[in-house]
């Protein structure tokens, strides 16, 4: 009987906007339990810091060049993190064994095998005394991947038990839409009746709603949608916009920097939104179609995960795209809390880098072998 690790992961998505926190049970393999999950967000100093100093940041010479800047930011927000921890509850606390340490993911450029989330795990661990497994897509990298997306295994694991429970029959698409959407397409092989994942980042999400709700106002998104709703389409710069824009092989993957919401310049705030949410639906939209035709799988079932499964507006454009048999589900209704799916998949890949496992496949990050990932710290 394989060992059962209690596990705590955290994300810091590219929306900039707080911390998902997650602690799990799971063996690594098949067995998983959530035990608890929360939601922090950050100090606005803090939030505007990372942001400000993001937006400085295209190149490794950047790296470089503001690398006091960044080891400044980077211990701040390791102990911001390492704060919220020290405030759950000592009965949680104690019966840890790994934490999973994503970062805040300050550059993603795999053309350049650079990905650099900001986050110290040693530091992480000194303070904590526990086990940390932080630097999740270096390996990959060096493997020929693209860093990303990380979370195919565990979209795995949980259609697992969605399947043991409501029956739901292969292949699905798992659709998780944050500043970024990924699908993973999980299908049975005919003939050696295995499982298959592959998966790909196929478009924007959030990112330009939210760029252009901070640069036109003083709000940081589009809360409710009550920004796009008050707005309408503008057709010419919507259809300019999706001729002007290529993405025909989805074999890299992107960054929120890959995208720039500058087209809607001169609309007004609530028509730049709507136009953005409709044009990042479309994206997404092309980008599932394209990884059905290439992999030969049409799923009639798409969950969806993640924050941009609360924008409406994005949800139901996305729809318009697709036949009404193909149905767009949201994750909450089979059982899982949509927002922390991240998290909880970086908990559950410490524990399968603890066990040297591995966390990427050439289908899902195109890596040459499959890869094990992530830096374990003890610095206790």
């Amino acid at each position: 009987m394989r060992k059962i690790y209690t596990a705590l992961g955290l994300m810091t998505g590219t929306s900039m906007d707080g911390v998902d926190l997650s602690i799990i049970r799971s063996d690594g393999f098949t067995e998983f339990t959530t035990i608890f999950d929360d939601y922090h967000k950050f100090d606005p100093n803090l939030q505007k810091n990372i942001i400000d100093l993001r937006d400085q940041i295209f190149t490794f010479d950047d790296l470089k060049k503001l690398s006091k800047k960044l080891s400044i930011l980077e211990r701040e927000l390791t102990l911001f993190q390492c704060e919220i921890i020290n405030k759950i509850s000592k009965e949680y606390l104690e019966k840890i064994d790994l934490m999973g340490f994503h970062g805040q993911t300050i550059l993603h450029d795999p053309n350049r095998k650079i990905s650099k989330q900001l986050g110290d795990g040693k530091l992480f661990s000194q303070f904590l005394k526990k086990i940390v497994v932080n630097n999740f897509r270096e390996n990959d990298l060096k493997n020929g991947g693209q860093g990303a997306p990380l979370t195919p295994i565990f979209h795995d694991l949980i259609f697992k038990k969605i399947n043991e429970k409501f029956k739901i029959s292969y292949p699905i698409n798992v659709i998780n839409i944050g500043g970024i959407t990924n699908i993973t397409q999980i299908q049975k092989n005919e003939f050696s009746k295995k499982i298959e994942l592959y998966a790909s980042d196929i478009g924007p999400g959030n990112c330009l709603i939210d760029e252009w709700v901070r640069n036109n106002s003083n709000k940081k998104f589009d809360e409710n949608n009550i920004i796009a709703k008050s707005g309408v389409v503008n057709d010419l710069i919507y259809n300019q916009a999706i001729d002007n824009f290529s993405n025909t092989s989805y074999k890299n993957s992107l960054d929120i920097k890959d995208f720039d919401s500058s087209f809607a310049r001169g609309l007004s705030l609530e028509d730049g939104c709507i136009t953005l949410t409709k044009f990042s639906a479309n994206l997404i939209s092309q980008g599932i179609k394209y990884f059905n035709n290439l992999n030969k799988n049409f799923p009639s079932i798409n969950f969806i995960c993640g924050g941009g499964r609360k924008n409406e507006i994005l949800i139901s454009f996305l729809k318009d795209n697709f036949e009404k048999n193909i149905k767009f589900e949201n994750i909450d209704d089979y059982g899982f809390n949509g927002d922390f799916i991240e998290s909880q998949t970086f908990a559950y890949l410490a524990i399968r880098s603890y066990l040297n496992l591995p966390i990427s496949f050439p289908n899902t990050t195109g890596c040459k072998v499959p890869t094990v990932g992530g830096t374990i710290n003890k610095n206790f």
